[in-house]
C-alpha cells in the first residue's frame, strides 16, 4: 500500500479508502448487508494496509454504521481512522447536533469518530447549517473528545466550495467528486487545488463515476465499456483495465489524499488493493494523459445531445431542469447504461423537473446558443427514461 499527505495533519492515510456505500446485499435489498461477505471485504482491506474508512448516517438504508461497528471487532477498529457524516437535511434545530452525533457513536461502538463530515454542503445546506452554530457545536465536541477532525462533503458549484473552504479556519479536510470527466464539474481541480493549498487534506469520492468508467454501474448494471473507449484503451504500451485508467488519473494529482473506493466484491477490494500499491503523484506520462484524455473527448462525442450545461436555456417557465434531464440522457448514452439512468431518472429528479412536464413553449430553444431542439429532444429523453 502506498501512503500519502493528509494536508496539515502529521498522519498518512492509504492512497485506497473504503467507502462502505455500495457493500455486497442480499435480495437485492440495499438495507440487509450480507454481513459474512462484507465482513471479509473490509478486513481483507485493512489487512492490505488500507486505514481509513468512510461511511454515512443513511448508506445502506441506516444500517452503514452500524455493520461498520460489528465489521471492525476483533481489533479491527484500532487499525483505521473512521469517518461518517451529520445527516445535515435532516437537522432542524441546534439540539440535533448532538442527537444525531450520539445516535451514530452508538451505532459505530465507537466513543470517537476520527474524522466528522458536514453531508453534502451546498448553497442551501450551508448556511442553514452555519446559522444553527454547527461550528460552534463541532469545536466543543472535539475539545471533548467525540470528533477527531471536521470537515465537508461537497456537491455545487466551485464558487459555493470556495466561500465553504474560506469560511473556517478549522476545516482539516473535504470530500469532492473528482474523476476525468469532472475536471471541471462541482469544486473540479480548481477546487482540489484550493483546498489543498489551504491544507485542507482532500478526500476524492466517485473516482469511477458510480462505476460508469469501470463498465457497470454498481447495483444497477451498465453494458461494460463502449467499443470505441476500450479500442483508445488498448492503444496504451502500459496495459491498464478501465477501472485502474480511472484511479490512476485520480493518484496521478499530488494534491489528492486519498480515494475512496464503494467496493462490492472481494474481487474489487482486491483488484483495487493492487492498483493502489502501484500508485504515485506524477506516475502517467505525458502520452498516457494525453490518451485520459482522448477517452474523455470520446466519452463526450458518445453524448447525442450536445448541452454545454451553460444554463441559459433556465429558469424553464414549467420548471423542467432541461440541463440534468440531458445530463441523464446523455450518461445513459455514453456509458451504454440504460437501467442506471433510469433509476437515477426516477430517484434524484425530482417529477417537476422532468421532462413531460415540457408545454413546448420554445422560450428555451431562443435562449439556446447551441441551437439545441430542446423540446424535441426533452420529449425523446423523458420517454426513453421511464421506459421499462
Amino acid at each position: 500500500m502506498q501512503y500519502r499527505a493528509f494536508g496539515k495533519l502529521d498522519w498518512r492515510p492509504s492512497a485506497l479508502g473504503f467507502g462502505a456505500m455500495r457493500l455486497p446485499v442480499t435480495n437485492g435489498d440495499l438495507g440487509q448487508i450480507d454481513e459474512a461477505e462484507a465482513t471479509r471485504m473490509v478486513r481483507a482491506a485493512i489487512d492490505g494496509g488500507i486505514n481509513y474508512l468512510d461511511t454515512a448516517y443513511p448508506y445502506h438504508r441506516e444500517t452503514s454504521e452500524s455493520f461498520l461497528g460489528r465489521a471492525l471487532k476483533d481489533g479491527y477498529r484500532e487499525r483505521v481512522k473512521l469517518a461518517t457524516k451529520l445527516p445535515c437535511w435532516l437537522v432542524k434545530k441546534p439540539a440535533d447536533f448532538g442527537r444525531y452525533l450520539d445516535e451514530q457513536l452508538a451505532r459505530l461502538d465507537t466513543p470517537r469518530i476520527d474524522f466528522y463530515l458536514l453531508h453534502g454542503l451546498n448553497s442551501t445546506r450551508w448556511p442553514a447549517m452555519r446559522d444553527l452554530g454547527v461550528l460552534d457545536w463541532a469545536e466543543k465536541a472535539m475539545v471533548a473528545g467525540r470528533i477527531g477532525h471536521l470537515g465537508f462533503s461537497f456537491h455545487d458549484t466551485y464558487e459555493t466550495f470556495q466561500e465553504i473552504v474560506d469560511a473556517y479556519d478549522g476545516w482539516a479536510f473535504c470530500q469532492i467528486q473528482y474523476n476525468y470527466l469532472d475536471e471541471e464539474h462541482q469544486a473540479g481541480t480548481r477546487g482540489l487545488k484550493y483546498a489543498a493549498d489551504k491544507g485542507l487534506g482532500v478526500v476524492v469520492m466517485e473516482p469511477l463515476r458510480g462505476g460508469l468508467l469501470a463498465g457497470n454501474a454498481g447495483q444497477h448494471q451498465g453494458r461494460g465499456v463502449p467499443a470505441p473507449i476500450r479500442a483508445l484503451w488498448d492503444t496504451a504500451p502500459v496495459k491498464r483495465g478501465p477501472a485502474e485508467w480511472a484511479l490512476q488519473w485520480v493518484w496521478n494529482q499530488p494534491e489528492v489524499s486519498l480515494i475512496l473506493s464503494g467496493m462490492s466484491t472481494l474481487a474489487q477490494v482486491q483488484e483495487n488493493l493492487a492498483s493502489a500499491s502501484r500508485s504515485a503523484p506524477g506516475l502517467l506520462t505525458a502520452a498516457e494523459l494525453a490518451l485520459v484524455a482522448r477517452v474523455c473527448e470520446m466519452y463526450r462525442q458518445l453524448a447525442p445531445i450536445p448541452c454545454t450545461d451553460c444554463k441559459y436555456c433556465l429558469p424553464c417557465p414549467n420548471g423542467v431542469n432541461i440541463p440534468h434531464v440531458f445530463d441523464v440522457y446523455n450518461q445513459a448514452m455514453m456509458f451504454e447504461a440504460p437501467e442506471h439512468a433510469r433509476f437515477v431518472y426516477a430517484n434524484w429528479v425530482p417529477e417537476a423537473e422532468r421532462g413531460d412536464k415540457c408545454i413546448a413553449c420554445g422560450e428555451c430553444e431562443t435562449k439556446c446558443p447551441q441551437h439545441i431542439a430542446i423540446i424535441e429532444w426533452l420529449e425523446k429523453a423523458d420517454r426513453y427514461l421511464t421506459a421499462g
